[in-house]
């Protein structure tokens, strides 16, 4: 009985140390202490007032809300740079009277991470994503907000991963 509970003690112990790398962010252990967002500004062709700091304070959001790191303004571990590179609205399809039934909004951005404490991570990428919606609607106000909000989620989602979950 006793080398049941010795055998059963050992693969416990070898199934949990196993579980210590992970969390429930999907970063692995990060040696960083600390972060900064510089202010992404808005490069593109057609300019929307407001989407350049949005999008900033939505990634320093992000970053801060899924690790333990501290943002910084100059001299983090981390640091994310780059600017708002397209900005636009495209007819999707059409009816038969040559009108839009459905358009496009999409938004992409490029984004210089560097890693001061790991330089091979360092990469320089272009992120983007787009919200379809009804061609009847009117693209301001609340259904302007909304549209880049969902937009913005996915692309700083798409930014942390990349830069610190690595999937």
């Amino acid at each position: 009985m006793k080398k049941i509970y010795s055998l059963f003690a050992l693969m416990s112990l070898f199934m949990l140390s196993g579980c210590s790398v992970y969390n429930f962010t999907g970063t692995g252990p990060i040696d960083a202490k600390t972060f900064q967002v510089n202010f992404f500004h808005n490069n593109a062709d057609l300019i929307e007032p407001g989407i350049d700091r949005d999008f900033t304070l939505a990634l320093q959001d992000l970053i801060q809300g899924q690790t333990n790191l501290n943002l910084v303004t100059n001299g983090g571990d981390l640091i994310y740079d780059g600017e708002i590179v397209d900005y636009r609205t495209t007819p999707m399809t059409a009816t038969a009277n040559q009108q839009a039934s459905q358009n496009r909004l999409s938004i992409r951005v490029m984004v210089r991470y560097t890693n001061k404490k790991k330089e091979a991570d360092d990469f320089e990428k272009t992120f983007e994503f787009y919200k379809d919606y009804d061609g009847s609607v009117q693209l301001s106000g609340a259904t302007l907000n909304a549209a880049i909000k969902e937009i913005f989620d996915r692309i700083t989602q798409d930014i942390f991963t990349a830069s610190l979950a690595k999937w």
